[in-house]
């Protein structure tokens, strides 16, 4: 079709004041099916005409039919949630225009009604671990220990990523240390660096994501928290309020009493102290408590906002010294 065709058959465009004003918007609407992965093609007329057709490339982007029952095409854009990285949003998105386009139907808002998966972002290591782990080359990468702080350079044969508790993880061989281990995505420092050549190493059959990662989780706990009304909703929706634990029922500064489970110490302090002020820990407490981990975030984070040999000021403060109280 012509411009013109489409101007005068596409609703819409009809309502245009100008013609410049229907340009901006024909412009506008090509770069929008363009970010969906839909190739628009420009077409010479031929002869003496200077007429310029557009169409869709049909071979180029059409699937065949797809059977997909509304359950199941929403399992699968609730699985797209997970994928909300920026270096991945795009390539998530053309995918299930695709498979609205084939046919797949729409979503079933019962079957996945109340489910929303929480997966931080993979940050900047995941795309150079994945060509490693398809090109079977080890990799480099300077890494943060959760328990110690400690900052070393990792040599690693990279197996396998997976995604657990809200967090990323390698899984693979450490050459140092000459056995498997799990890497959080967030404490890798810099660049991830690829050695050697392709091939040099297999991925063992049968690893177990789940030992692997759940030794590194420990045991679970319960945490107990105090939670300013209407606030924190994501913790309140995963915990209880039962009258059961340290610290139950109501409080006289209106804070609700939450029970949430946890078995990352480390990745539910980062998300508490998240919260500033909202959320105050009550248990566990002690030196290396959940209570302790959070006080040491905050802390951290209010020395940020404060002048060199200024004293306590500024957004946290409050916060912090209510957690420690």
């Amino acid at each position: 079709m012509t411009k013109q065709q489409i101007r005068t058959s596409v609703a819409g465009y009809g309502d245009a004041p100008s013609p410049e004003a229907f340009e901006r918007m024909f412009e506008r609407d090509k770069d929008s099916l363009r970010d969906l992965g839909i190739p628009i093609v420009t077409v010479d007329a031929g002869g003496h005409s200077d007429d310029v057709g557009y169409r869709i490339d049909q071979d180029a982007y059409a699937l065949p039919a797809v059977d997909l029952t509304p359950a199941e095409f929403g399992v699968l854009s609730l699985a797209a949630q997970f994928w909300q990285d920026k270096t991945l949003r795009t390539d998530i998105s053309r995918a299930l225009t695709k498979l609205r386009a084939a046919g797949a139907g729409e979503v079933a808002n019962d079957a996945v009604a109340g489910l929303a998966p929480r997966v931080r972002a993979v940050g900047d290591a995941y795309g150079p671990l994945l060509d490693a782990i398809e090109a079977l080359r080890p990799v480099s990468f300077t890494y943060r220990a959760a328990s110690t702080g400690e900052v070393r350079d990792r040599t690693v044969e990279p197996w396998r990523i997976a995604a657990r508790r809200g967090g990323w993880y390698l899984l693979g061989f450490d050459r140092e240390r000459r056995a498997p281990r799990a890497y959080r995505l967030s404490r890798i420092e810099g660049r991830v660096r690829l050695l050697g050549r392709a091939g040099a190493f297999v991925i063992p059959d049968g690893v177990d994501v789940d030992a692997l990662l759940g030794a590194r989780a420990g045991q679970e706990q319960v945490a107990a928290l105090a939670i300013g009304p209407e606030r924190a909703e994501a913790l309140r929706a995963r915990g209880r309020s039962d009258g059961d634990g340290p610290g139950a029922g109501p409080r006289a500064d209106g804070r609700d009493v939450v029970h949430v489970s946890f078995t990352n110490q480390h990745a539910f302090a980062d998300e508490i102290a998240g919260y500033g002020d909202a959320v105050v820990v009550l248990s566990p407490a002690g030196p290396a408590g959940l209570r302790d981990a959070v006080v040491r975030r905050l802390v951290a984070a209010a020395r940020l906002g404060r002048a060199p040999g200024a004293g306590a000021q500024g957004n946290g403060t409050t916060s912090t010294e209510e957690q420690r109280g």
